[in-house]
Formats: structure tokens, sequence, C-alpha cells
């Protein structure tokens, strides 16, 4: 059979779970694939989407394998794992997704993790048990796990998952936003929003699904708020899984509401370009009708008042980019850019550009944007005091 026509036999799909969006696996025929769909429903719904499209991937391949979950084993496992992450052929075959780029270290972990619990998952219905049990597995606690965790000395034994690849530690490198483009971005765009929006990203170094899934009730921007979390102006970044235009958080801090007055979530500091750009957008361009409680929201058309979408916010940036000439303006680089920029004025402190950008760990801001040649003042003075003698 053509791999074009296995491939169209299963697609993700989005459906509703007691009001919440969610993801499942769906035949051609539109029927479900059950194991599937009932797993994915144990998910959470960002999980169950990155969830859903690995898990579609992977079924596919059992299909061109003539192979079912249920008789799946191990070392079929393993050859997936090296064909999803391979770009030339090796000993695991040839590689699963040749018109598209492989699959790279960390979407391999994710995957792994997928099909670990997935597999787990079926093992507990009594389908393929002997694979459930090879996965779900034990190792030893290492010493950074120790360190890591509260009570750290009496772990005895950590979960293992024998189709995680092993981690190599590589330093990437982000795009960073071009020279001038916060200034000439601002200068372009006619909308207090949409300048809001590149301020708020610039200073805050928001993700996009953080900026549009913000509640009015969310900001805190006065000293001395109610909340007790923070004295100076600030943000909180709650996850909600009912945001009108499906705006996430990633980061899933708990957090109440008291009497009226978020706490908890993530906190982030507000400065007073942040402050000063909220006021010029509620204060001429927010619609009195709308009724949902959300900071950004649609201005023209029939659908004036609603919550902006994600999308929406890429696509302004998208055009703005094009317009001044700096190309297309990803949300990610004014993260990348800030981030650097906390970096360079901390001397390279990674716990303060953890907690200013919202990092999950210190260990992530390092591998990502803690370059030598970059924020090592040390390095930086030599290399200056070289050049003025050359």
């Amino acid at each position: 059979m053509p791999l074009r026509l296995v491939l169209g036999q299963l697609r993700v799909q989005e459906v509703r779970h007691n009001g919440l969006l969610g993801h499942t696996i769906v035949r051609a025929d539109g029927s479900l694939h059950d194991l599937a769909d009932v797993y994915l429903r144990t998910c959470t719904a960002g999980t169950a989407r990155t969830y859903a499209y690995l898990l579609v991937d992977h079924l596919r391949w059992l299909e061109c394998e003539v192979l079912k979950p249920e008789s799946v084993g191990l070392r079929d496992l393993e050859r997936y794992m090296g064909a999803v992450g391979a770009e030339v052929p090796g000993p695991y075959g040839q590689p699963w997704r040749p018109d598209k780029r492989p699959y790279g270290q960390s979407s391999l972990l994710t995957a792994a993790a997928c099909l670990k619990g997935f597999y787990v998952f079926q093992g507990r219905q009594g389908i393929n048990e002997a694979l459930a049990k090879a996965l779900d597995g034990t190792r030893l606690p290492t010493k950074a796990d120790r360190r890591r965790s509260f009570l750290g000395h009496t772990l005895q034994a950590l979960p293992s998952n024998p189709l995680t690849p092993t981690k190599t530690v590589r330093r990437r490198h982000p795009k960073m936003l071009p020279e001038q483009a916060r200034p000439r971005l601002v200068e372009d765009l006619s909308s207090a929003r949409d300048r809001m929006v590149v301020t708020w990203l610039d200073d805050g170094g928001f993700r996009i699904g953080e900026l549009c899934g913000l509640h009015l009730t969310d900001l805190h921007l006065r000293e001395g708020a109610p909340c007790g979390d923070c004295v100076s102006p600030h943000v909180h970044i709650c996850h909600r899984e009912r945001n009108a235009n499906r705006a996430r958080v990633k980061v899933k801090d708990p957090w109440v509401v008291e009497s009226g007055v978020v706490r908890g979530g993530e906190v982030r500091r507000a400065s007073p370009a942040m402050i000063h750009s909220y006021f010029e957008y509620i204060t001429g361009e927010y619609p009195r009708s709308a009724r949902h409680g959300m900071l950004l929201v649609q201005l023209h058309g029939p659908r004036r008042g609603e919550p902006w979408a994600t999308a929406a916010a890429r696509g302004m940036l998208r055009r703005a980019g094009i317009r001044v000439e700096l190309g297309k303006i990803l949300p990610k680089e004014f993260r990348h850019s800030f981030t650097s920029a906390v970096l360079d004025a901390s001397d390279g402190n990674t716990m303060i550009a953890r907690e200013a950008g919202g990092w999950k760990s210190a260990a992530m801001v390092e591998e990502v944007y803690g370059h030598t040649d970059v924020h090592d003042p040390v390095l930086a003075s030599a290399l200056e005091r070289t050049w003025e003698e050359q």
C-alpha cells in the first residue's frame, strides 16, 4: 500500500469533554481509535494535544510496519524511536518522517514519555501487559535527583523509561530580535493594543499564550497590591482551561481568587512602559461591550470585543515586521532577547533570569542562553582590551 494512503487512515480531531477542549484520534471513516481516545482523556488539554500528534505518528508507523498496539514489543518501540529521530538510513532502518524534519532531542524525550504512558495505560486494561511491565521500571536516584527533591536523602527509586534517549547537553542559539526592532515596530503600529503587545513582550518576556490568556483581574499594576505576592506592580499568569480564545499558560502554578483578588500563579513584574501602554489601550480602545474580562480583544469587524487569539497576535507581528523590513517577527524572539538582556544586566546570574522570565529551571536558562562568550563580563572585558591593543 502506498505510504500516503497509510498516513491518511488516522488523524487528530478536536473534541469537547465536559465543556473542555480536548484532542483524540479518529480513523478515515470518522470512528474513534478507542484505546487512544480513552488514554488521551486522562491527559490535561495541553498535554492531550501534544500527545495526540505524537501518538498518531506512532500509530501510523505501526500500520506501515503491519503491527498492532496489542502485539508490539519493546524492540519495535526502540526501532520507532530510532527511525523517528533519524536523518539518514541506519541500523534501525529508514527515517520515518521523510517529508518532515526528524524529531529533535526535546521532541524525542516527549515522545518517549507519551509512548510509555500509552502502553502502561494499555497494560492496566489487561492488554500487552508484558510490554507495560518492561516500560514501567525504576532506577536509582542520582545525586542531582536527591538535591532537587525535598527530603531527597530518603529517595530509594525513581521511575525510568527505556525509550528515553541519552540526553546530550548542547548549546542552543535562539534567534534574537533584529536591532531597533521595538522602536521601529511601535512607530509603525497604529493601534494602542498592538503597541502594548510589543511593549509587554519586550519588557516582560511573556510567551504569547501567557499574554493572550491574561484577564483584567490578573493585572496588579500599582504599588502594594492587595494580593501581597509582590510589592511592585506585577502580573499574575494563571493557567485556565476555559479561555474563550484557547490561550493557555505553559507553567501551571496554583492560583486562587479570594475576595475578588487573584493570588498565586506565576508573578511577573511590570515596567513603567508596560503600565503606560496598558492605560493607553484601556482608556482609548478597549470596547465597553466586552463582558468576558480578558485583556486582549478584537477591535474591528463583526467579532469586535471578542477575545484575541494567539494566531491573530502572531499574524500582526509578522505583517508589521515585513512592513518595516525586519522580516518575519516571532513572539518568542522577544522572550529570547529579554532573557539574554537580563543575563547581561545580572552578570550572567541564571537564577535572576529564571525568576524574571518564568523559566522552569536555571539549568534551562544556562543551556539555552548561558553562553560564556555572550554573558561572561570577564571574557567581554578581556576581548575589549585585546581589541583596543590591536
